[in-house]
């Protein structure tokens, strides 16, 4: 059988050089430098507006779901210099910037970009900090680390309570509620205050503050300086090399307030003249109909996903063949970030491509933090299973340190952040001797030895644990394999085990999955579904065939208890976007990691067949 051709995509032709340094650390790099980038992401929005006015920037639907309402290069000029000098006329500074509470819009976008303009740093924070805390604790944190000036959002009504309880001195901006002048604000007569403060910027000034997840803790405000935004674009860019004869066509959900969406999603766009359209979407049930309705309409040539979002796509597609066939017409590129890709799903993605193209489409992932503006390493060959996080971008120098049998992964490079904002203490702690950024993770080689050929992601040092043998668990990749197994009815799982004799695990539930198991699972409330037999048999079976093929105890799961209760983001178990943190459910939910080990009737041990 002919294998089916990749669909031509120009990327990079990366060089990479290692060497093995007399301590034993292996530093990894490109041959070739990065390429020159402006001093600030203004440039770009200037030089668009210039080249291609009437080109749409972004879209996103209008009231109650209508029409796509666009803005185009030339209006996001003249809108961000009327923003930038209201922001101006209300003193707002870097030790004053502009905290943005509400989610993905074309206003929240323009007061960002506007703030950037003149100098301005902003902080798109996560809405579930104001919608769904319930004490505000780390909206008072994230206050008092940046002391804001001025607050933003669309709705000033909907975020009433949180701006009441933390930011009630601040002047308040937004598009509809008290006060609120949407209108007025880009009707703003520009002074000559705009092209100063514009032209005082440059790679040193501070974006924007993006803050870390949390988990560990309350939220780090991680500076975003001008450099690393407009290096990371040249590296992206170099690296997906078509993006400069291809404007990128973009639709996405993801939250701005993590990097990779307020980031690399963002900025791409305008690095490369390109148009980004705001999916009202969401990875869920009900979300995937929106997302399935742009998708309807919008050909992407790069779409970027979480895994259980392109899990719900193929099952839309594949009732759907019109749908499958506009999605893949113009698709260069398949992202996924935010978790690790299923087997399965890999699989049926590229299946997917092929039944409708007859060609296969690069299906890629990398690796990057919020310190790094995000992504520092790119995967562009095509593989036959998911997690190859691929090489460095250029530009960048990878060092890996041996660590207890693994390689630490820090990183060193102008999309690197300077640290945190008024913190020395904790920036000292993120940096090593020789300047280099610890990720936090560890990896491992594709090809044992070969850096060129990529790596894999093996786990956060901080999560790793030793048995009681002493024989370590690497978490990170022992959560993908299990999920995996379980084929889809947990979207995550908490490893536990440490000092034990055994692991065992505490699964995170993937609700509409485990519907399908159980008949009549959709009327059951949570309590009654996850405690079925049906389901408790269909997890045990899983559960069995997953340790037939584990060869040790480090990778042995021979018993696991199933989630009810949600997890807490004020607790910081998860993110707002999904994020499980282990060793806060671990800490939070001792009772759960009891069980596991005392023979409660709740715990589902292997069962293998016959």
């Amino acid at each position: 059988m002919t294998k089916p051709r990749l669909r031509p995509v120009t990327l990079w032709n990366a060089e990479i050089l290692w060497e093995t340094r007399p301590d034993g650390a292996m530093e990894v790099r490109q041959a070739a430098p990065l390429g020159d980038h402006p001093a600030t992401m203004s440039e770009r929005i200037e030089h668009w507006a210039r080249e291609r006015p009437e080109t749409t920037w972004m879209a996103e639907r209008g009231p109650g779901g209508g029409d796509w309402q666009r803005v185009s290069y030339a209006e996001l000029l003249a809108d961000v210099r009327a923003i930038g000098q209201a922001l101006l006329d209300l003193d707002l500074s870097v030790d004053r910037p502009l905290v943005i509470l509400s989610g993905n819009s074309i206003p929240h976008a323009l007061v960002a970009l506007g703030a950037q303009y003149v100098g301005i740093p902003s902080a798109a924070l996560a809405p579930a900090y104001s919608l769904l805390s319930k004490d505000h604790g780390k909206l008072k944190s994230i206050r008092d680390q940046i002391t804001p000036g001025a607050v933003f959002a669309d709705d000033l009504d909907n975020f009433a309570s949180a701006i009441d309880a933390v930011f009630a001195d601040l002047p308040r901006l937004g598009v509809s509620g008290p006060g609120a002048d949407w209108p007025g604000l880009l009707a703003t007569p520009v002074t000559g205050a705009v092209a100063a403060a514009r032209a005082a910027t440059g790679p040193d000034t501070v974006a924007k503050f993006m803050f870390t997840s949390g988990t560990t803790g309350n939220p780090k405000a991680v500076i975003q300086t001008q450099r690393m935004l407009t290096a990371n674009m040249e590296q992206v860019t170099d690296c997906y090399a078509y993006l400069r004869d291809e404007p990128p066509v973009i639709l996405d959900w993801a939250p701005w307030n993590h990097v990779a969406a307020g980031n690399l999603i963002f900025n791409v766009a305008i690095y490369n003249g390109g148009t980004f359209h705001i999916d009202g979407g969401r990875p869920t049930p009900d979300g995937m109909k929106e997302t399935i309705r742009n998708l309807r309409e919008i050909a992407t040539n790069w779409y970027w996903n979480v895994p259980a979002g392109f899990d719900m796509l193929l099952e839309a597609m594949a009732a759907d063949r019109a749908l499958a066939a506009h999605f893949f017409r113009d698709l260069k590129i398949m992202y996924y970030a935010g978790a690790a890709m299923a087997q399965h799903t890999w699989d049926a993605l590229k299946q997917a491509a092929i039944d409708t193209t007859g060609e296969e489409i690069l299906l890629a992932t990398g690796l990057g933090a919020t310190e790094t503006a995000p992504f520092a390493l790119f995967q562009t060959e095509p593989q036959a299973s998911p997690g190859n996080i691929g090489i460095p971008a250029k530009g960048l120098t990878l060092k890996l340190v041996p660590n207890d049998g693994k390689w630490e992964a820090r990183i060193k490079g102008p999309n690197v952040t300077p640290g945190y904002w008024r913190d020395e203490k904790l920036t000292a702690e993120a940096f090593d001797e020789e300047g280099y950024y610890k990720l936090g993770d560890a990896l491992r080689f594709a090809v044992e030895g070969d850096p060129s050929k990529g790596f894999f992601f093996d786990g956060r040092v901080a999560e790793n644990f030793k048995m009681s043998t002493g024989t370590w668990v690497a978490v990170g990749a022992l959560r993908a394999k299990l999920t995996d197994a379980l084929g889809g009815l947990a979207r995550d799982a908490v490893i536990v085990g440490e000092g034990e004799d055994h692991l065992g695990a505490l699964l995170v539930p993937f609700r509409p999955a485990c519907e399908r198991v159980v008949p009549g699972g959709e009327a059951m409330d949570d309590a009654t579904l996850f405690a079925h037999p049906d389901l408790r048999a269909e997890i045990a079976q899983r559960l069995a065939a997953y340790n037939a093929t584990a060869t040790g105890s480090s990778l042995r799961i021979p018993r696991v208890i199933v989630m009810v209760e949600p997890l807490d983001l004020d607790r910081g178990e998860v993110t707002d976007k999904g994020s499980v943190n282990q060793r806060a459910v671990r800490s939070h939910r001792p009772h759960l990691v009891a069980m596991l080990y005392a023979g409660d009737p709740r715990v589902i041990r292997e069962q293998r067949p016959g």
